[in-house]
């Protein structure tokens, strides 16, 4: 079977879909569309109807793409309220063999949980540290191996309902699947994830349109994530207040002829634009550069300022994606407030741009997940898969149950 998966991030500004394949190890892009979020403010729903009509939109929009319709999602939820605790539970091993099999691990995790959260919050991950067999014996992938007793020691995430009701309503009134939720920032961790930063204490903050993330991952595992309320959109209101002109030629300036670095900006370089007197003015590159790296300069302040907020421990590395860092020099304002902070850039074939860094990132994080229990999985069917491929012979295949939310609202039985 293909490992063919798609992923949702519901953006303030934008609403990000992607379908891609993991082969060997590798995520292969097959659709990466967006269009604007209607009817939602923060990430949260606050307009059903509006919504629906851009989930709507963006659903057609990759099914253009691939010639397939995509009915099953992991999908991104906020992470204000986001609460993540230690916890442990086990399972007797039952079996005549005595060996651990993916459903033993599954049981070890629902008794990690069981009765552990409140009744207004909701389970969005789920985060093995390690797994002891017999006791004694530390495994992280403990699948296969002789026991009597499996234990588990795992962070749990945990959101408010609030953050997850109204976005799997919308997408349930569209006939679309949500077969896992999560927040974003472990998306974000999982498109930058490498064998050095698995093993460190780090951070990884993703500035969005309305919103800024901080999330703080040990060893791979989050522990800690925060939303600032700033963000790309704050630009556009600076820009848009000096200059007296609207948001759409705001976004125009930030986008084409701003610099993250105003040291390196152009005094004779400018773009007329009209503003709300109809006037035309001319506007420089150097004097827009400045309100922005002004602003990005204050975000990265706060994220910095944030991080010590959320953890005492020694950082040894600092992501920094989103799609603001998208405007040209960030790596010079980064560098200026950071001094060592990397720049988190997709590189995916068919997503070359940090807004997308989530929705490919909750990929590769569901695939873990599946790893760790030993199942493969793909949104399409085998008949499906082959019209995918091109091919359209007739093929007789066994009923495969679907799977359902691996480590949210549902555990398989």
């Amino acid at each position: 079977m293909r490992k063919i998966m798609a992923s949702l991030d519901i953006g303030d500004h934008t609403i990000k879909l992607v379908v891609g394949e993991i082969v060997k190890g590798k995520l292969n892009v097959l659709a990466c569309v967006d269009t604007l979020a209607r009817g939602i403010k923060k990430g949260f729903i606050v307009n059903p109807e509006s919504a629906i009509e851009a989930l709507e939109e963006i659903f057609k929009k990759a099914e253009d793409q691939i010639g397939l319709s995509v009915r099953k999602v992991i999908v991104s939820v906020p992470s204000n309220g986001i609460e993540c605790f230690l916890s442990e539970g086990y399972t007797s091993i039952t079996n005549e063999e005595k060996i651990i099999t993916s459903n033993d691990i599954i049981r070890s995790l629902q008794s990690a949980v069981y009765n552990k959260i409140m009744d207004n919050r909701d389970l969005v991950s789920i985060l093995p540290t390690k797994f002891l067999v017999d006791d004694s014996i530390v495994s992280d992938s403990p699948l296969s191996m002789h026991a009597e007793k499996l234990k588990v020691k795992a962070v749990v995430v945990t959101v408010p309902k609030k953050n997850i009701t109204p976005i799997v309503k919308c997408l349930e009134k569209i006939n679309v699947e949500v077969v896992d939720v999560t927040v974003g920032a472990l998306g974000d961790y999982y498109e930058f994830k490498n064998n050095k930063n698995s093993g460190e204490v780090g951070a990884v903050i993703n500035i969005g349109a309305s919103k800024t993330t901080v999330a703080i991952f040990n060893k791979g595992i989050i522990t800690n994530c925060e939303v600032i309320d700033i963000g790309g959109d704050n630009i556009d209101y600076d820009l848009s207040y000096v200059y007296k002109i609207n948001q759409k030629d705001a976004i125009m300036l930030k986008e084409t002829i701003a610099l993250a670095d105003k040291n390196i900006a152009q005094v004779n370089e400018a773009i007329i634009v009209e503003n709300k007197n109809g006037d035309k003015i001319k506007i420089n590159q150097f004097n827009v550069s400045e309100i922005v790296m002004s602003r990005l300069e204050e975000i990265l302040n706060l994220a910095k300022k944030q991080i010590n907020l959320l953890t005492k421990k020694q950082i040894s590395y600092i992501i920094v994606t989103g799609g603001v860092t998208e405007i040209a020099e960030f790596k010079n304002i980064l560098d200026y407030v950071f001094k060592n902070a990397i720049l988190g850039e997709v590189n995916e074939i068919g997503a070359r741009h940090n807004k997308y860094a989530t929705a490919l990132g909750l990929i590769k994080y569901y695939d873990s997940r599946l790893k760790l229990r030993n199942r493969d999985f793909s949104i399409f069917s085998i008949e499906e898969q082959e019209e995918l491929s091109g091919i359209h012979k007739k093929v007789n295949i066994s009923e495969n149950s679907i799977l359902g939310k691996l480590f949210g609202y549902f555990f398989d039985n």
